[in-house]
């Protein structure tokens, strides 16, 4: 069993200049706290990693490559909207026709709204999209792909 000391260590120490942690780093610095922050969390400090942050090792998740992420252009049905205000779109006997793939979109989406019926090809849709253009009166075709996506 251990003993307990009547005094304090640095009691007795007082006037020694180095208290007893020696000529070098005298109870200073990191080297006092087992290093700065998470340093020594494999080793000394494992218990606290294990205790109050269990997550920080190890891998979360899943990222793709730069490279391989891949990216739509996307165009809105009220940009669509207003590609026919500004007469940039040909009608055709009852449509407005419109191929946004030959613009270099690849997606309709539904944000704005749409005040004319559109006859839209495009490779995917969303489903708002798809209703706000039924409503104008419009029709949709998909290239390629027989989906409608969220």
């Amino acid at each position: 069993m251990a003993q307990i000391r009547d005094e304090k260590k640095i009691k007795k120490r007082r006037g020694s200049r180095t208290c007893g942690y020696g000529t070098q780093g005298q109870h200073r610095k990191s080297g006092q706290r087992g290093g700065r922050g998470n340093t020594g969390g494999k080793k000394h400090k494992w218990t606290y990693i294990v205790k109050y942050d269990p997550d920080y090792f190890g891998k979360k998740g899943f990222k793709r490559p730069p490279d391989k992420q891949i990216k739509i252009k996307t165009i809105n049905v009220g940009e669509i909207n207003q590609l026919i205000e500004k007469n940039l779109i040909e009608k055709e006997e009852k449509f407005f026709t419109l191929n946004v793939v030959e613009l270099g979109f690849g997606k309709v989406l539904g944000k704005g709204t749409l005040n004319f019926p559109v006859k839209i090809t495009a490779k995917s849709f969303s489903k708002k999209a798809v209703e706000k253009i039924n409503n104008a009166g419009g029709q949709i075709n998909i290239l390629n792909e027989n989906k409608i996506s969220e």
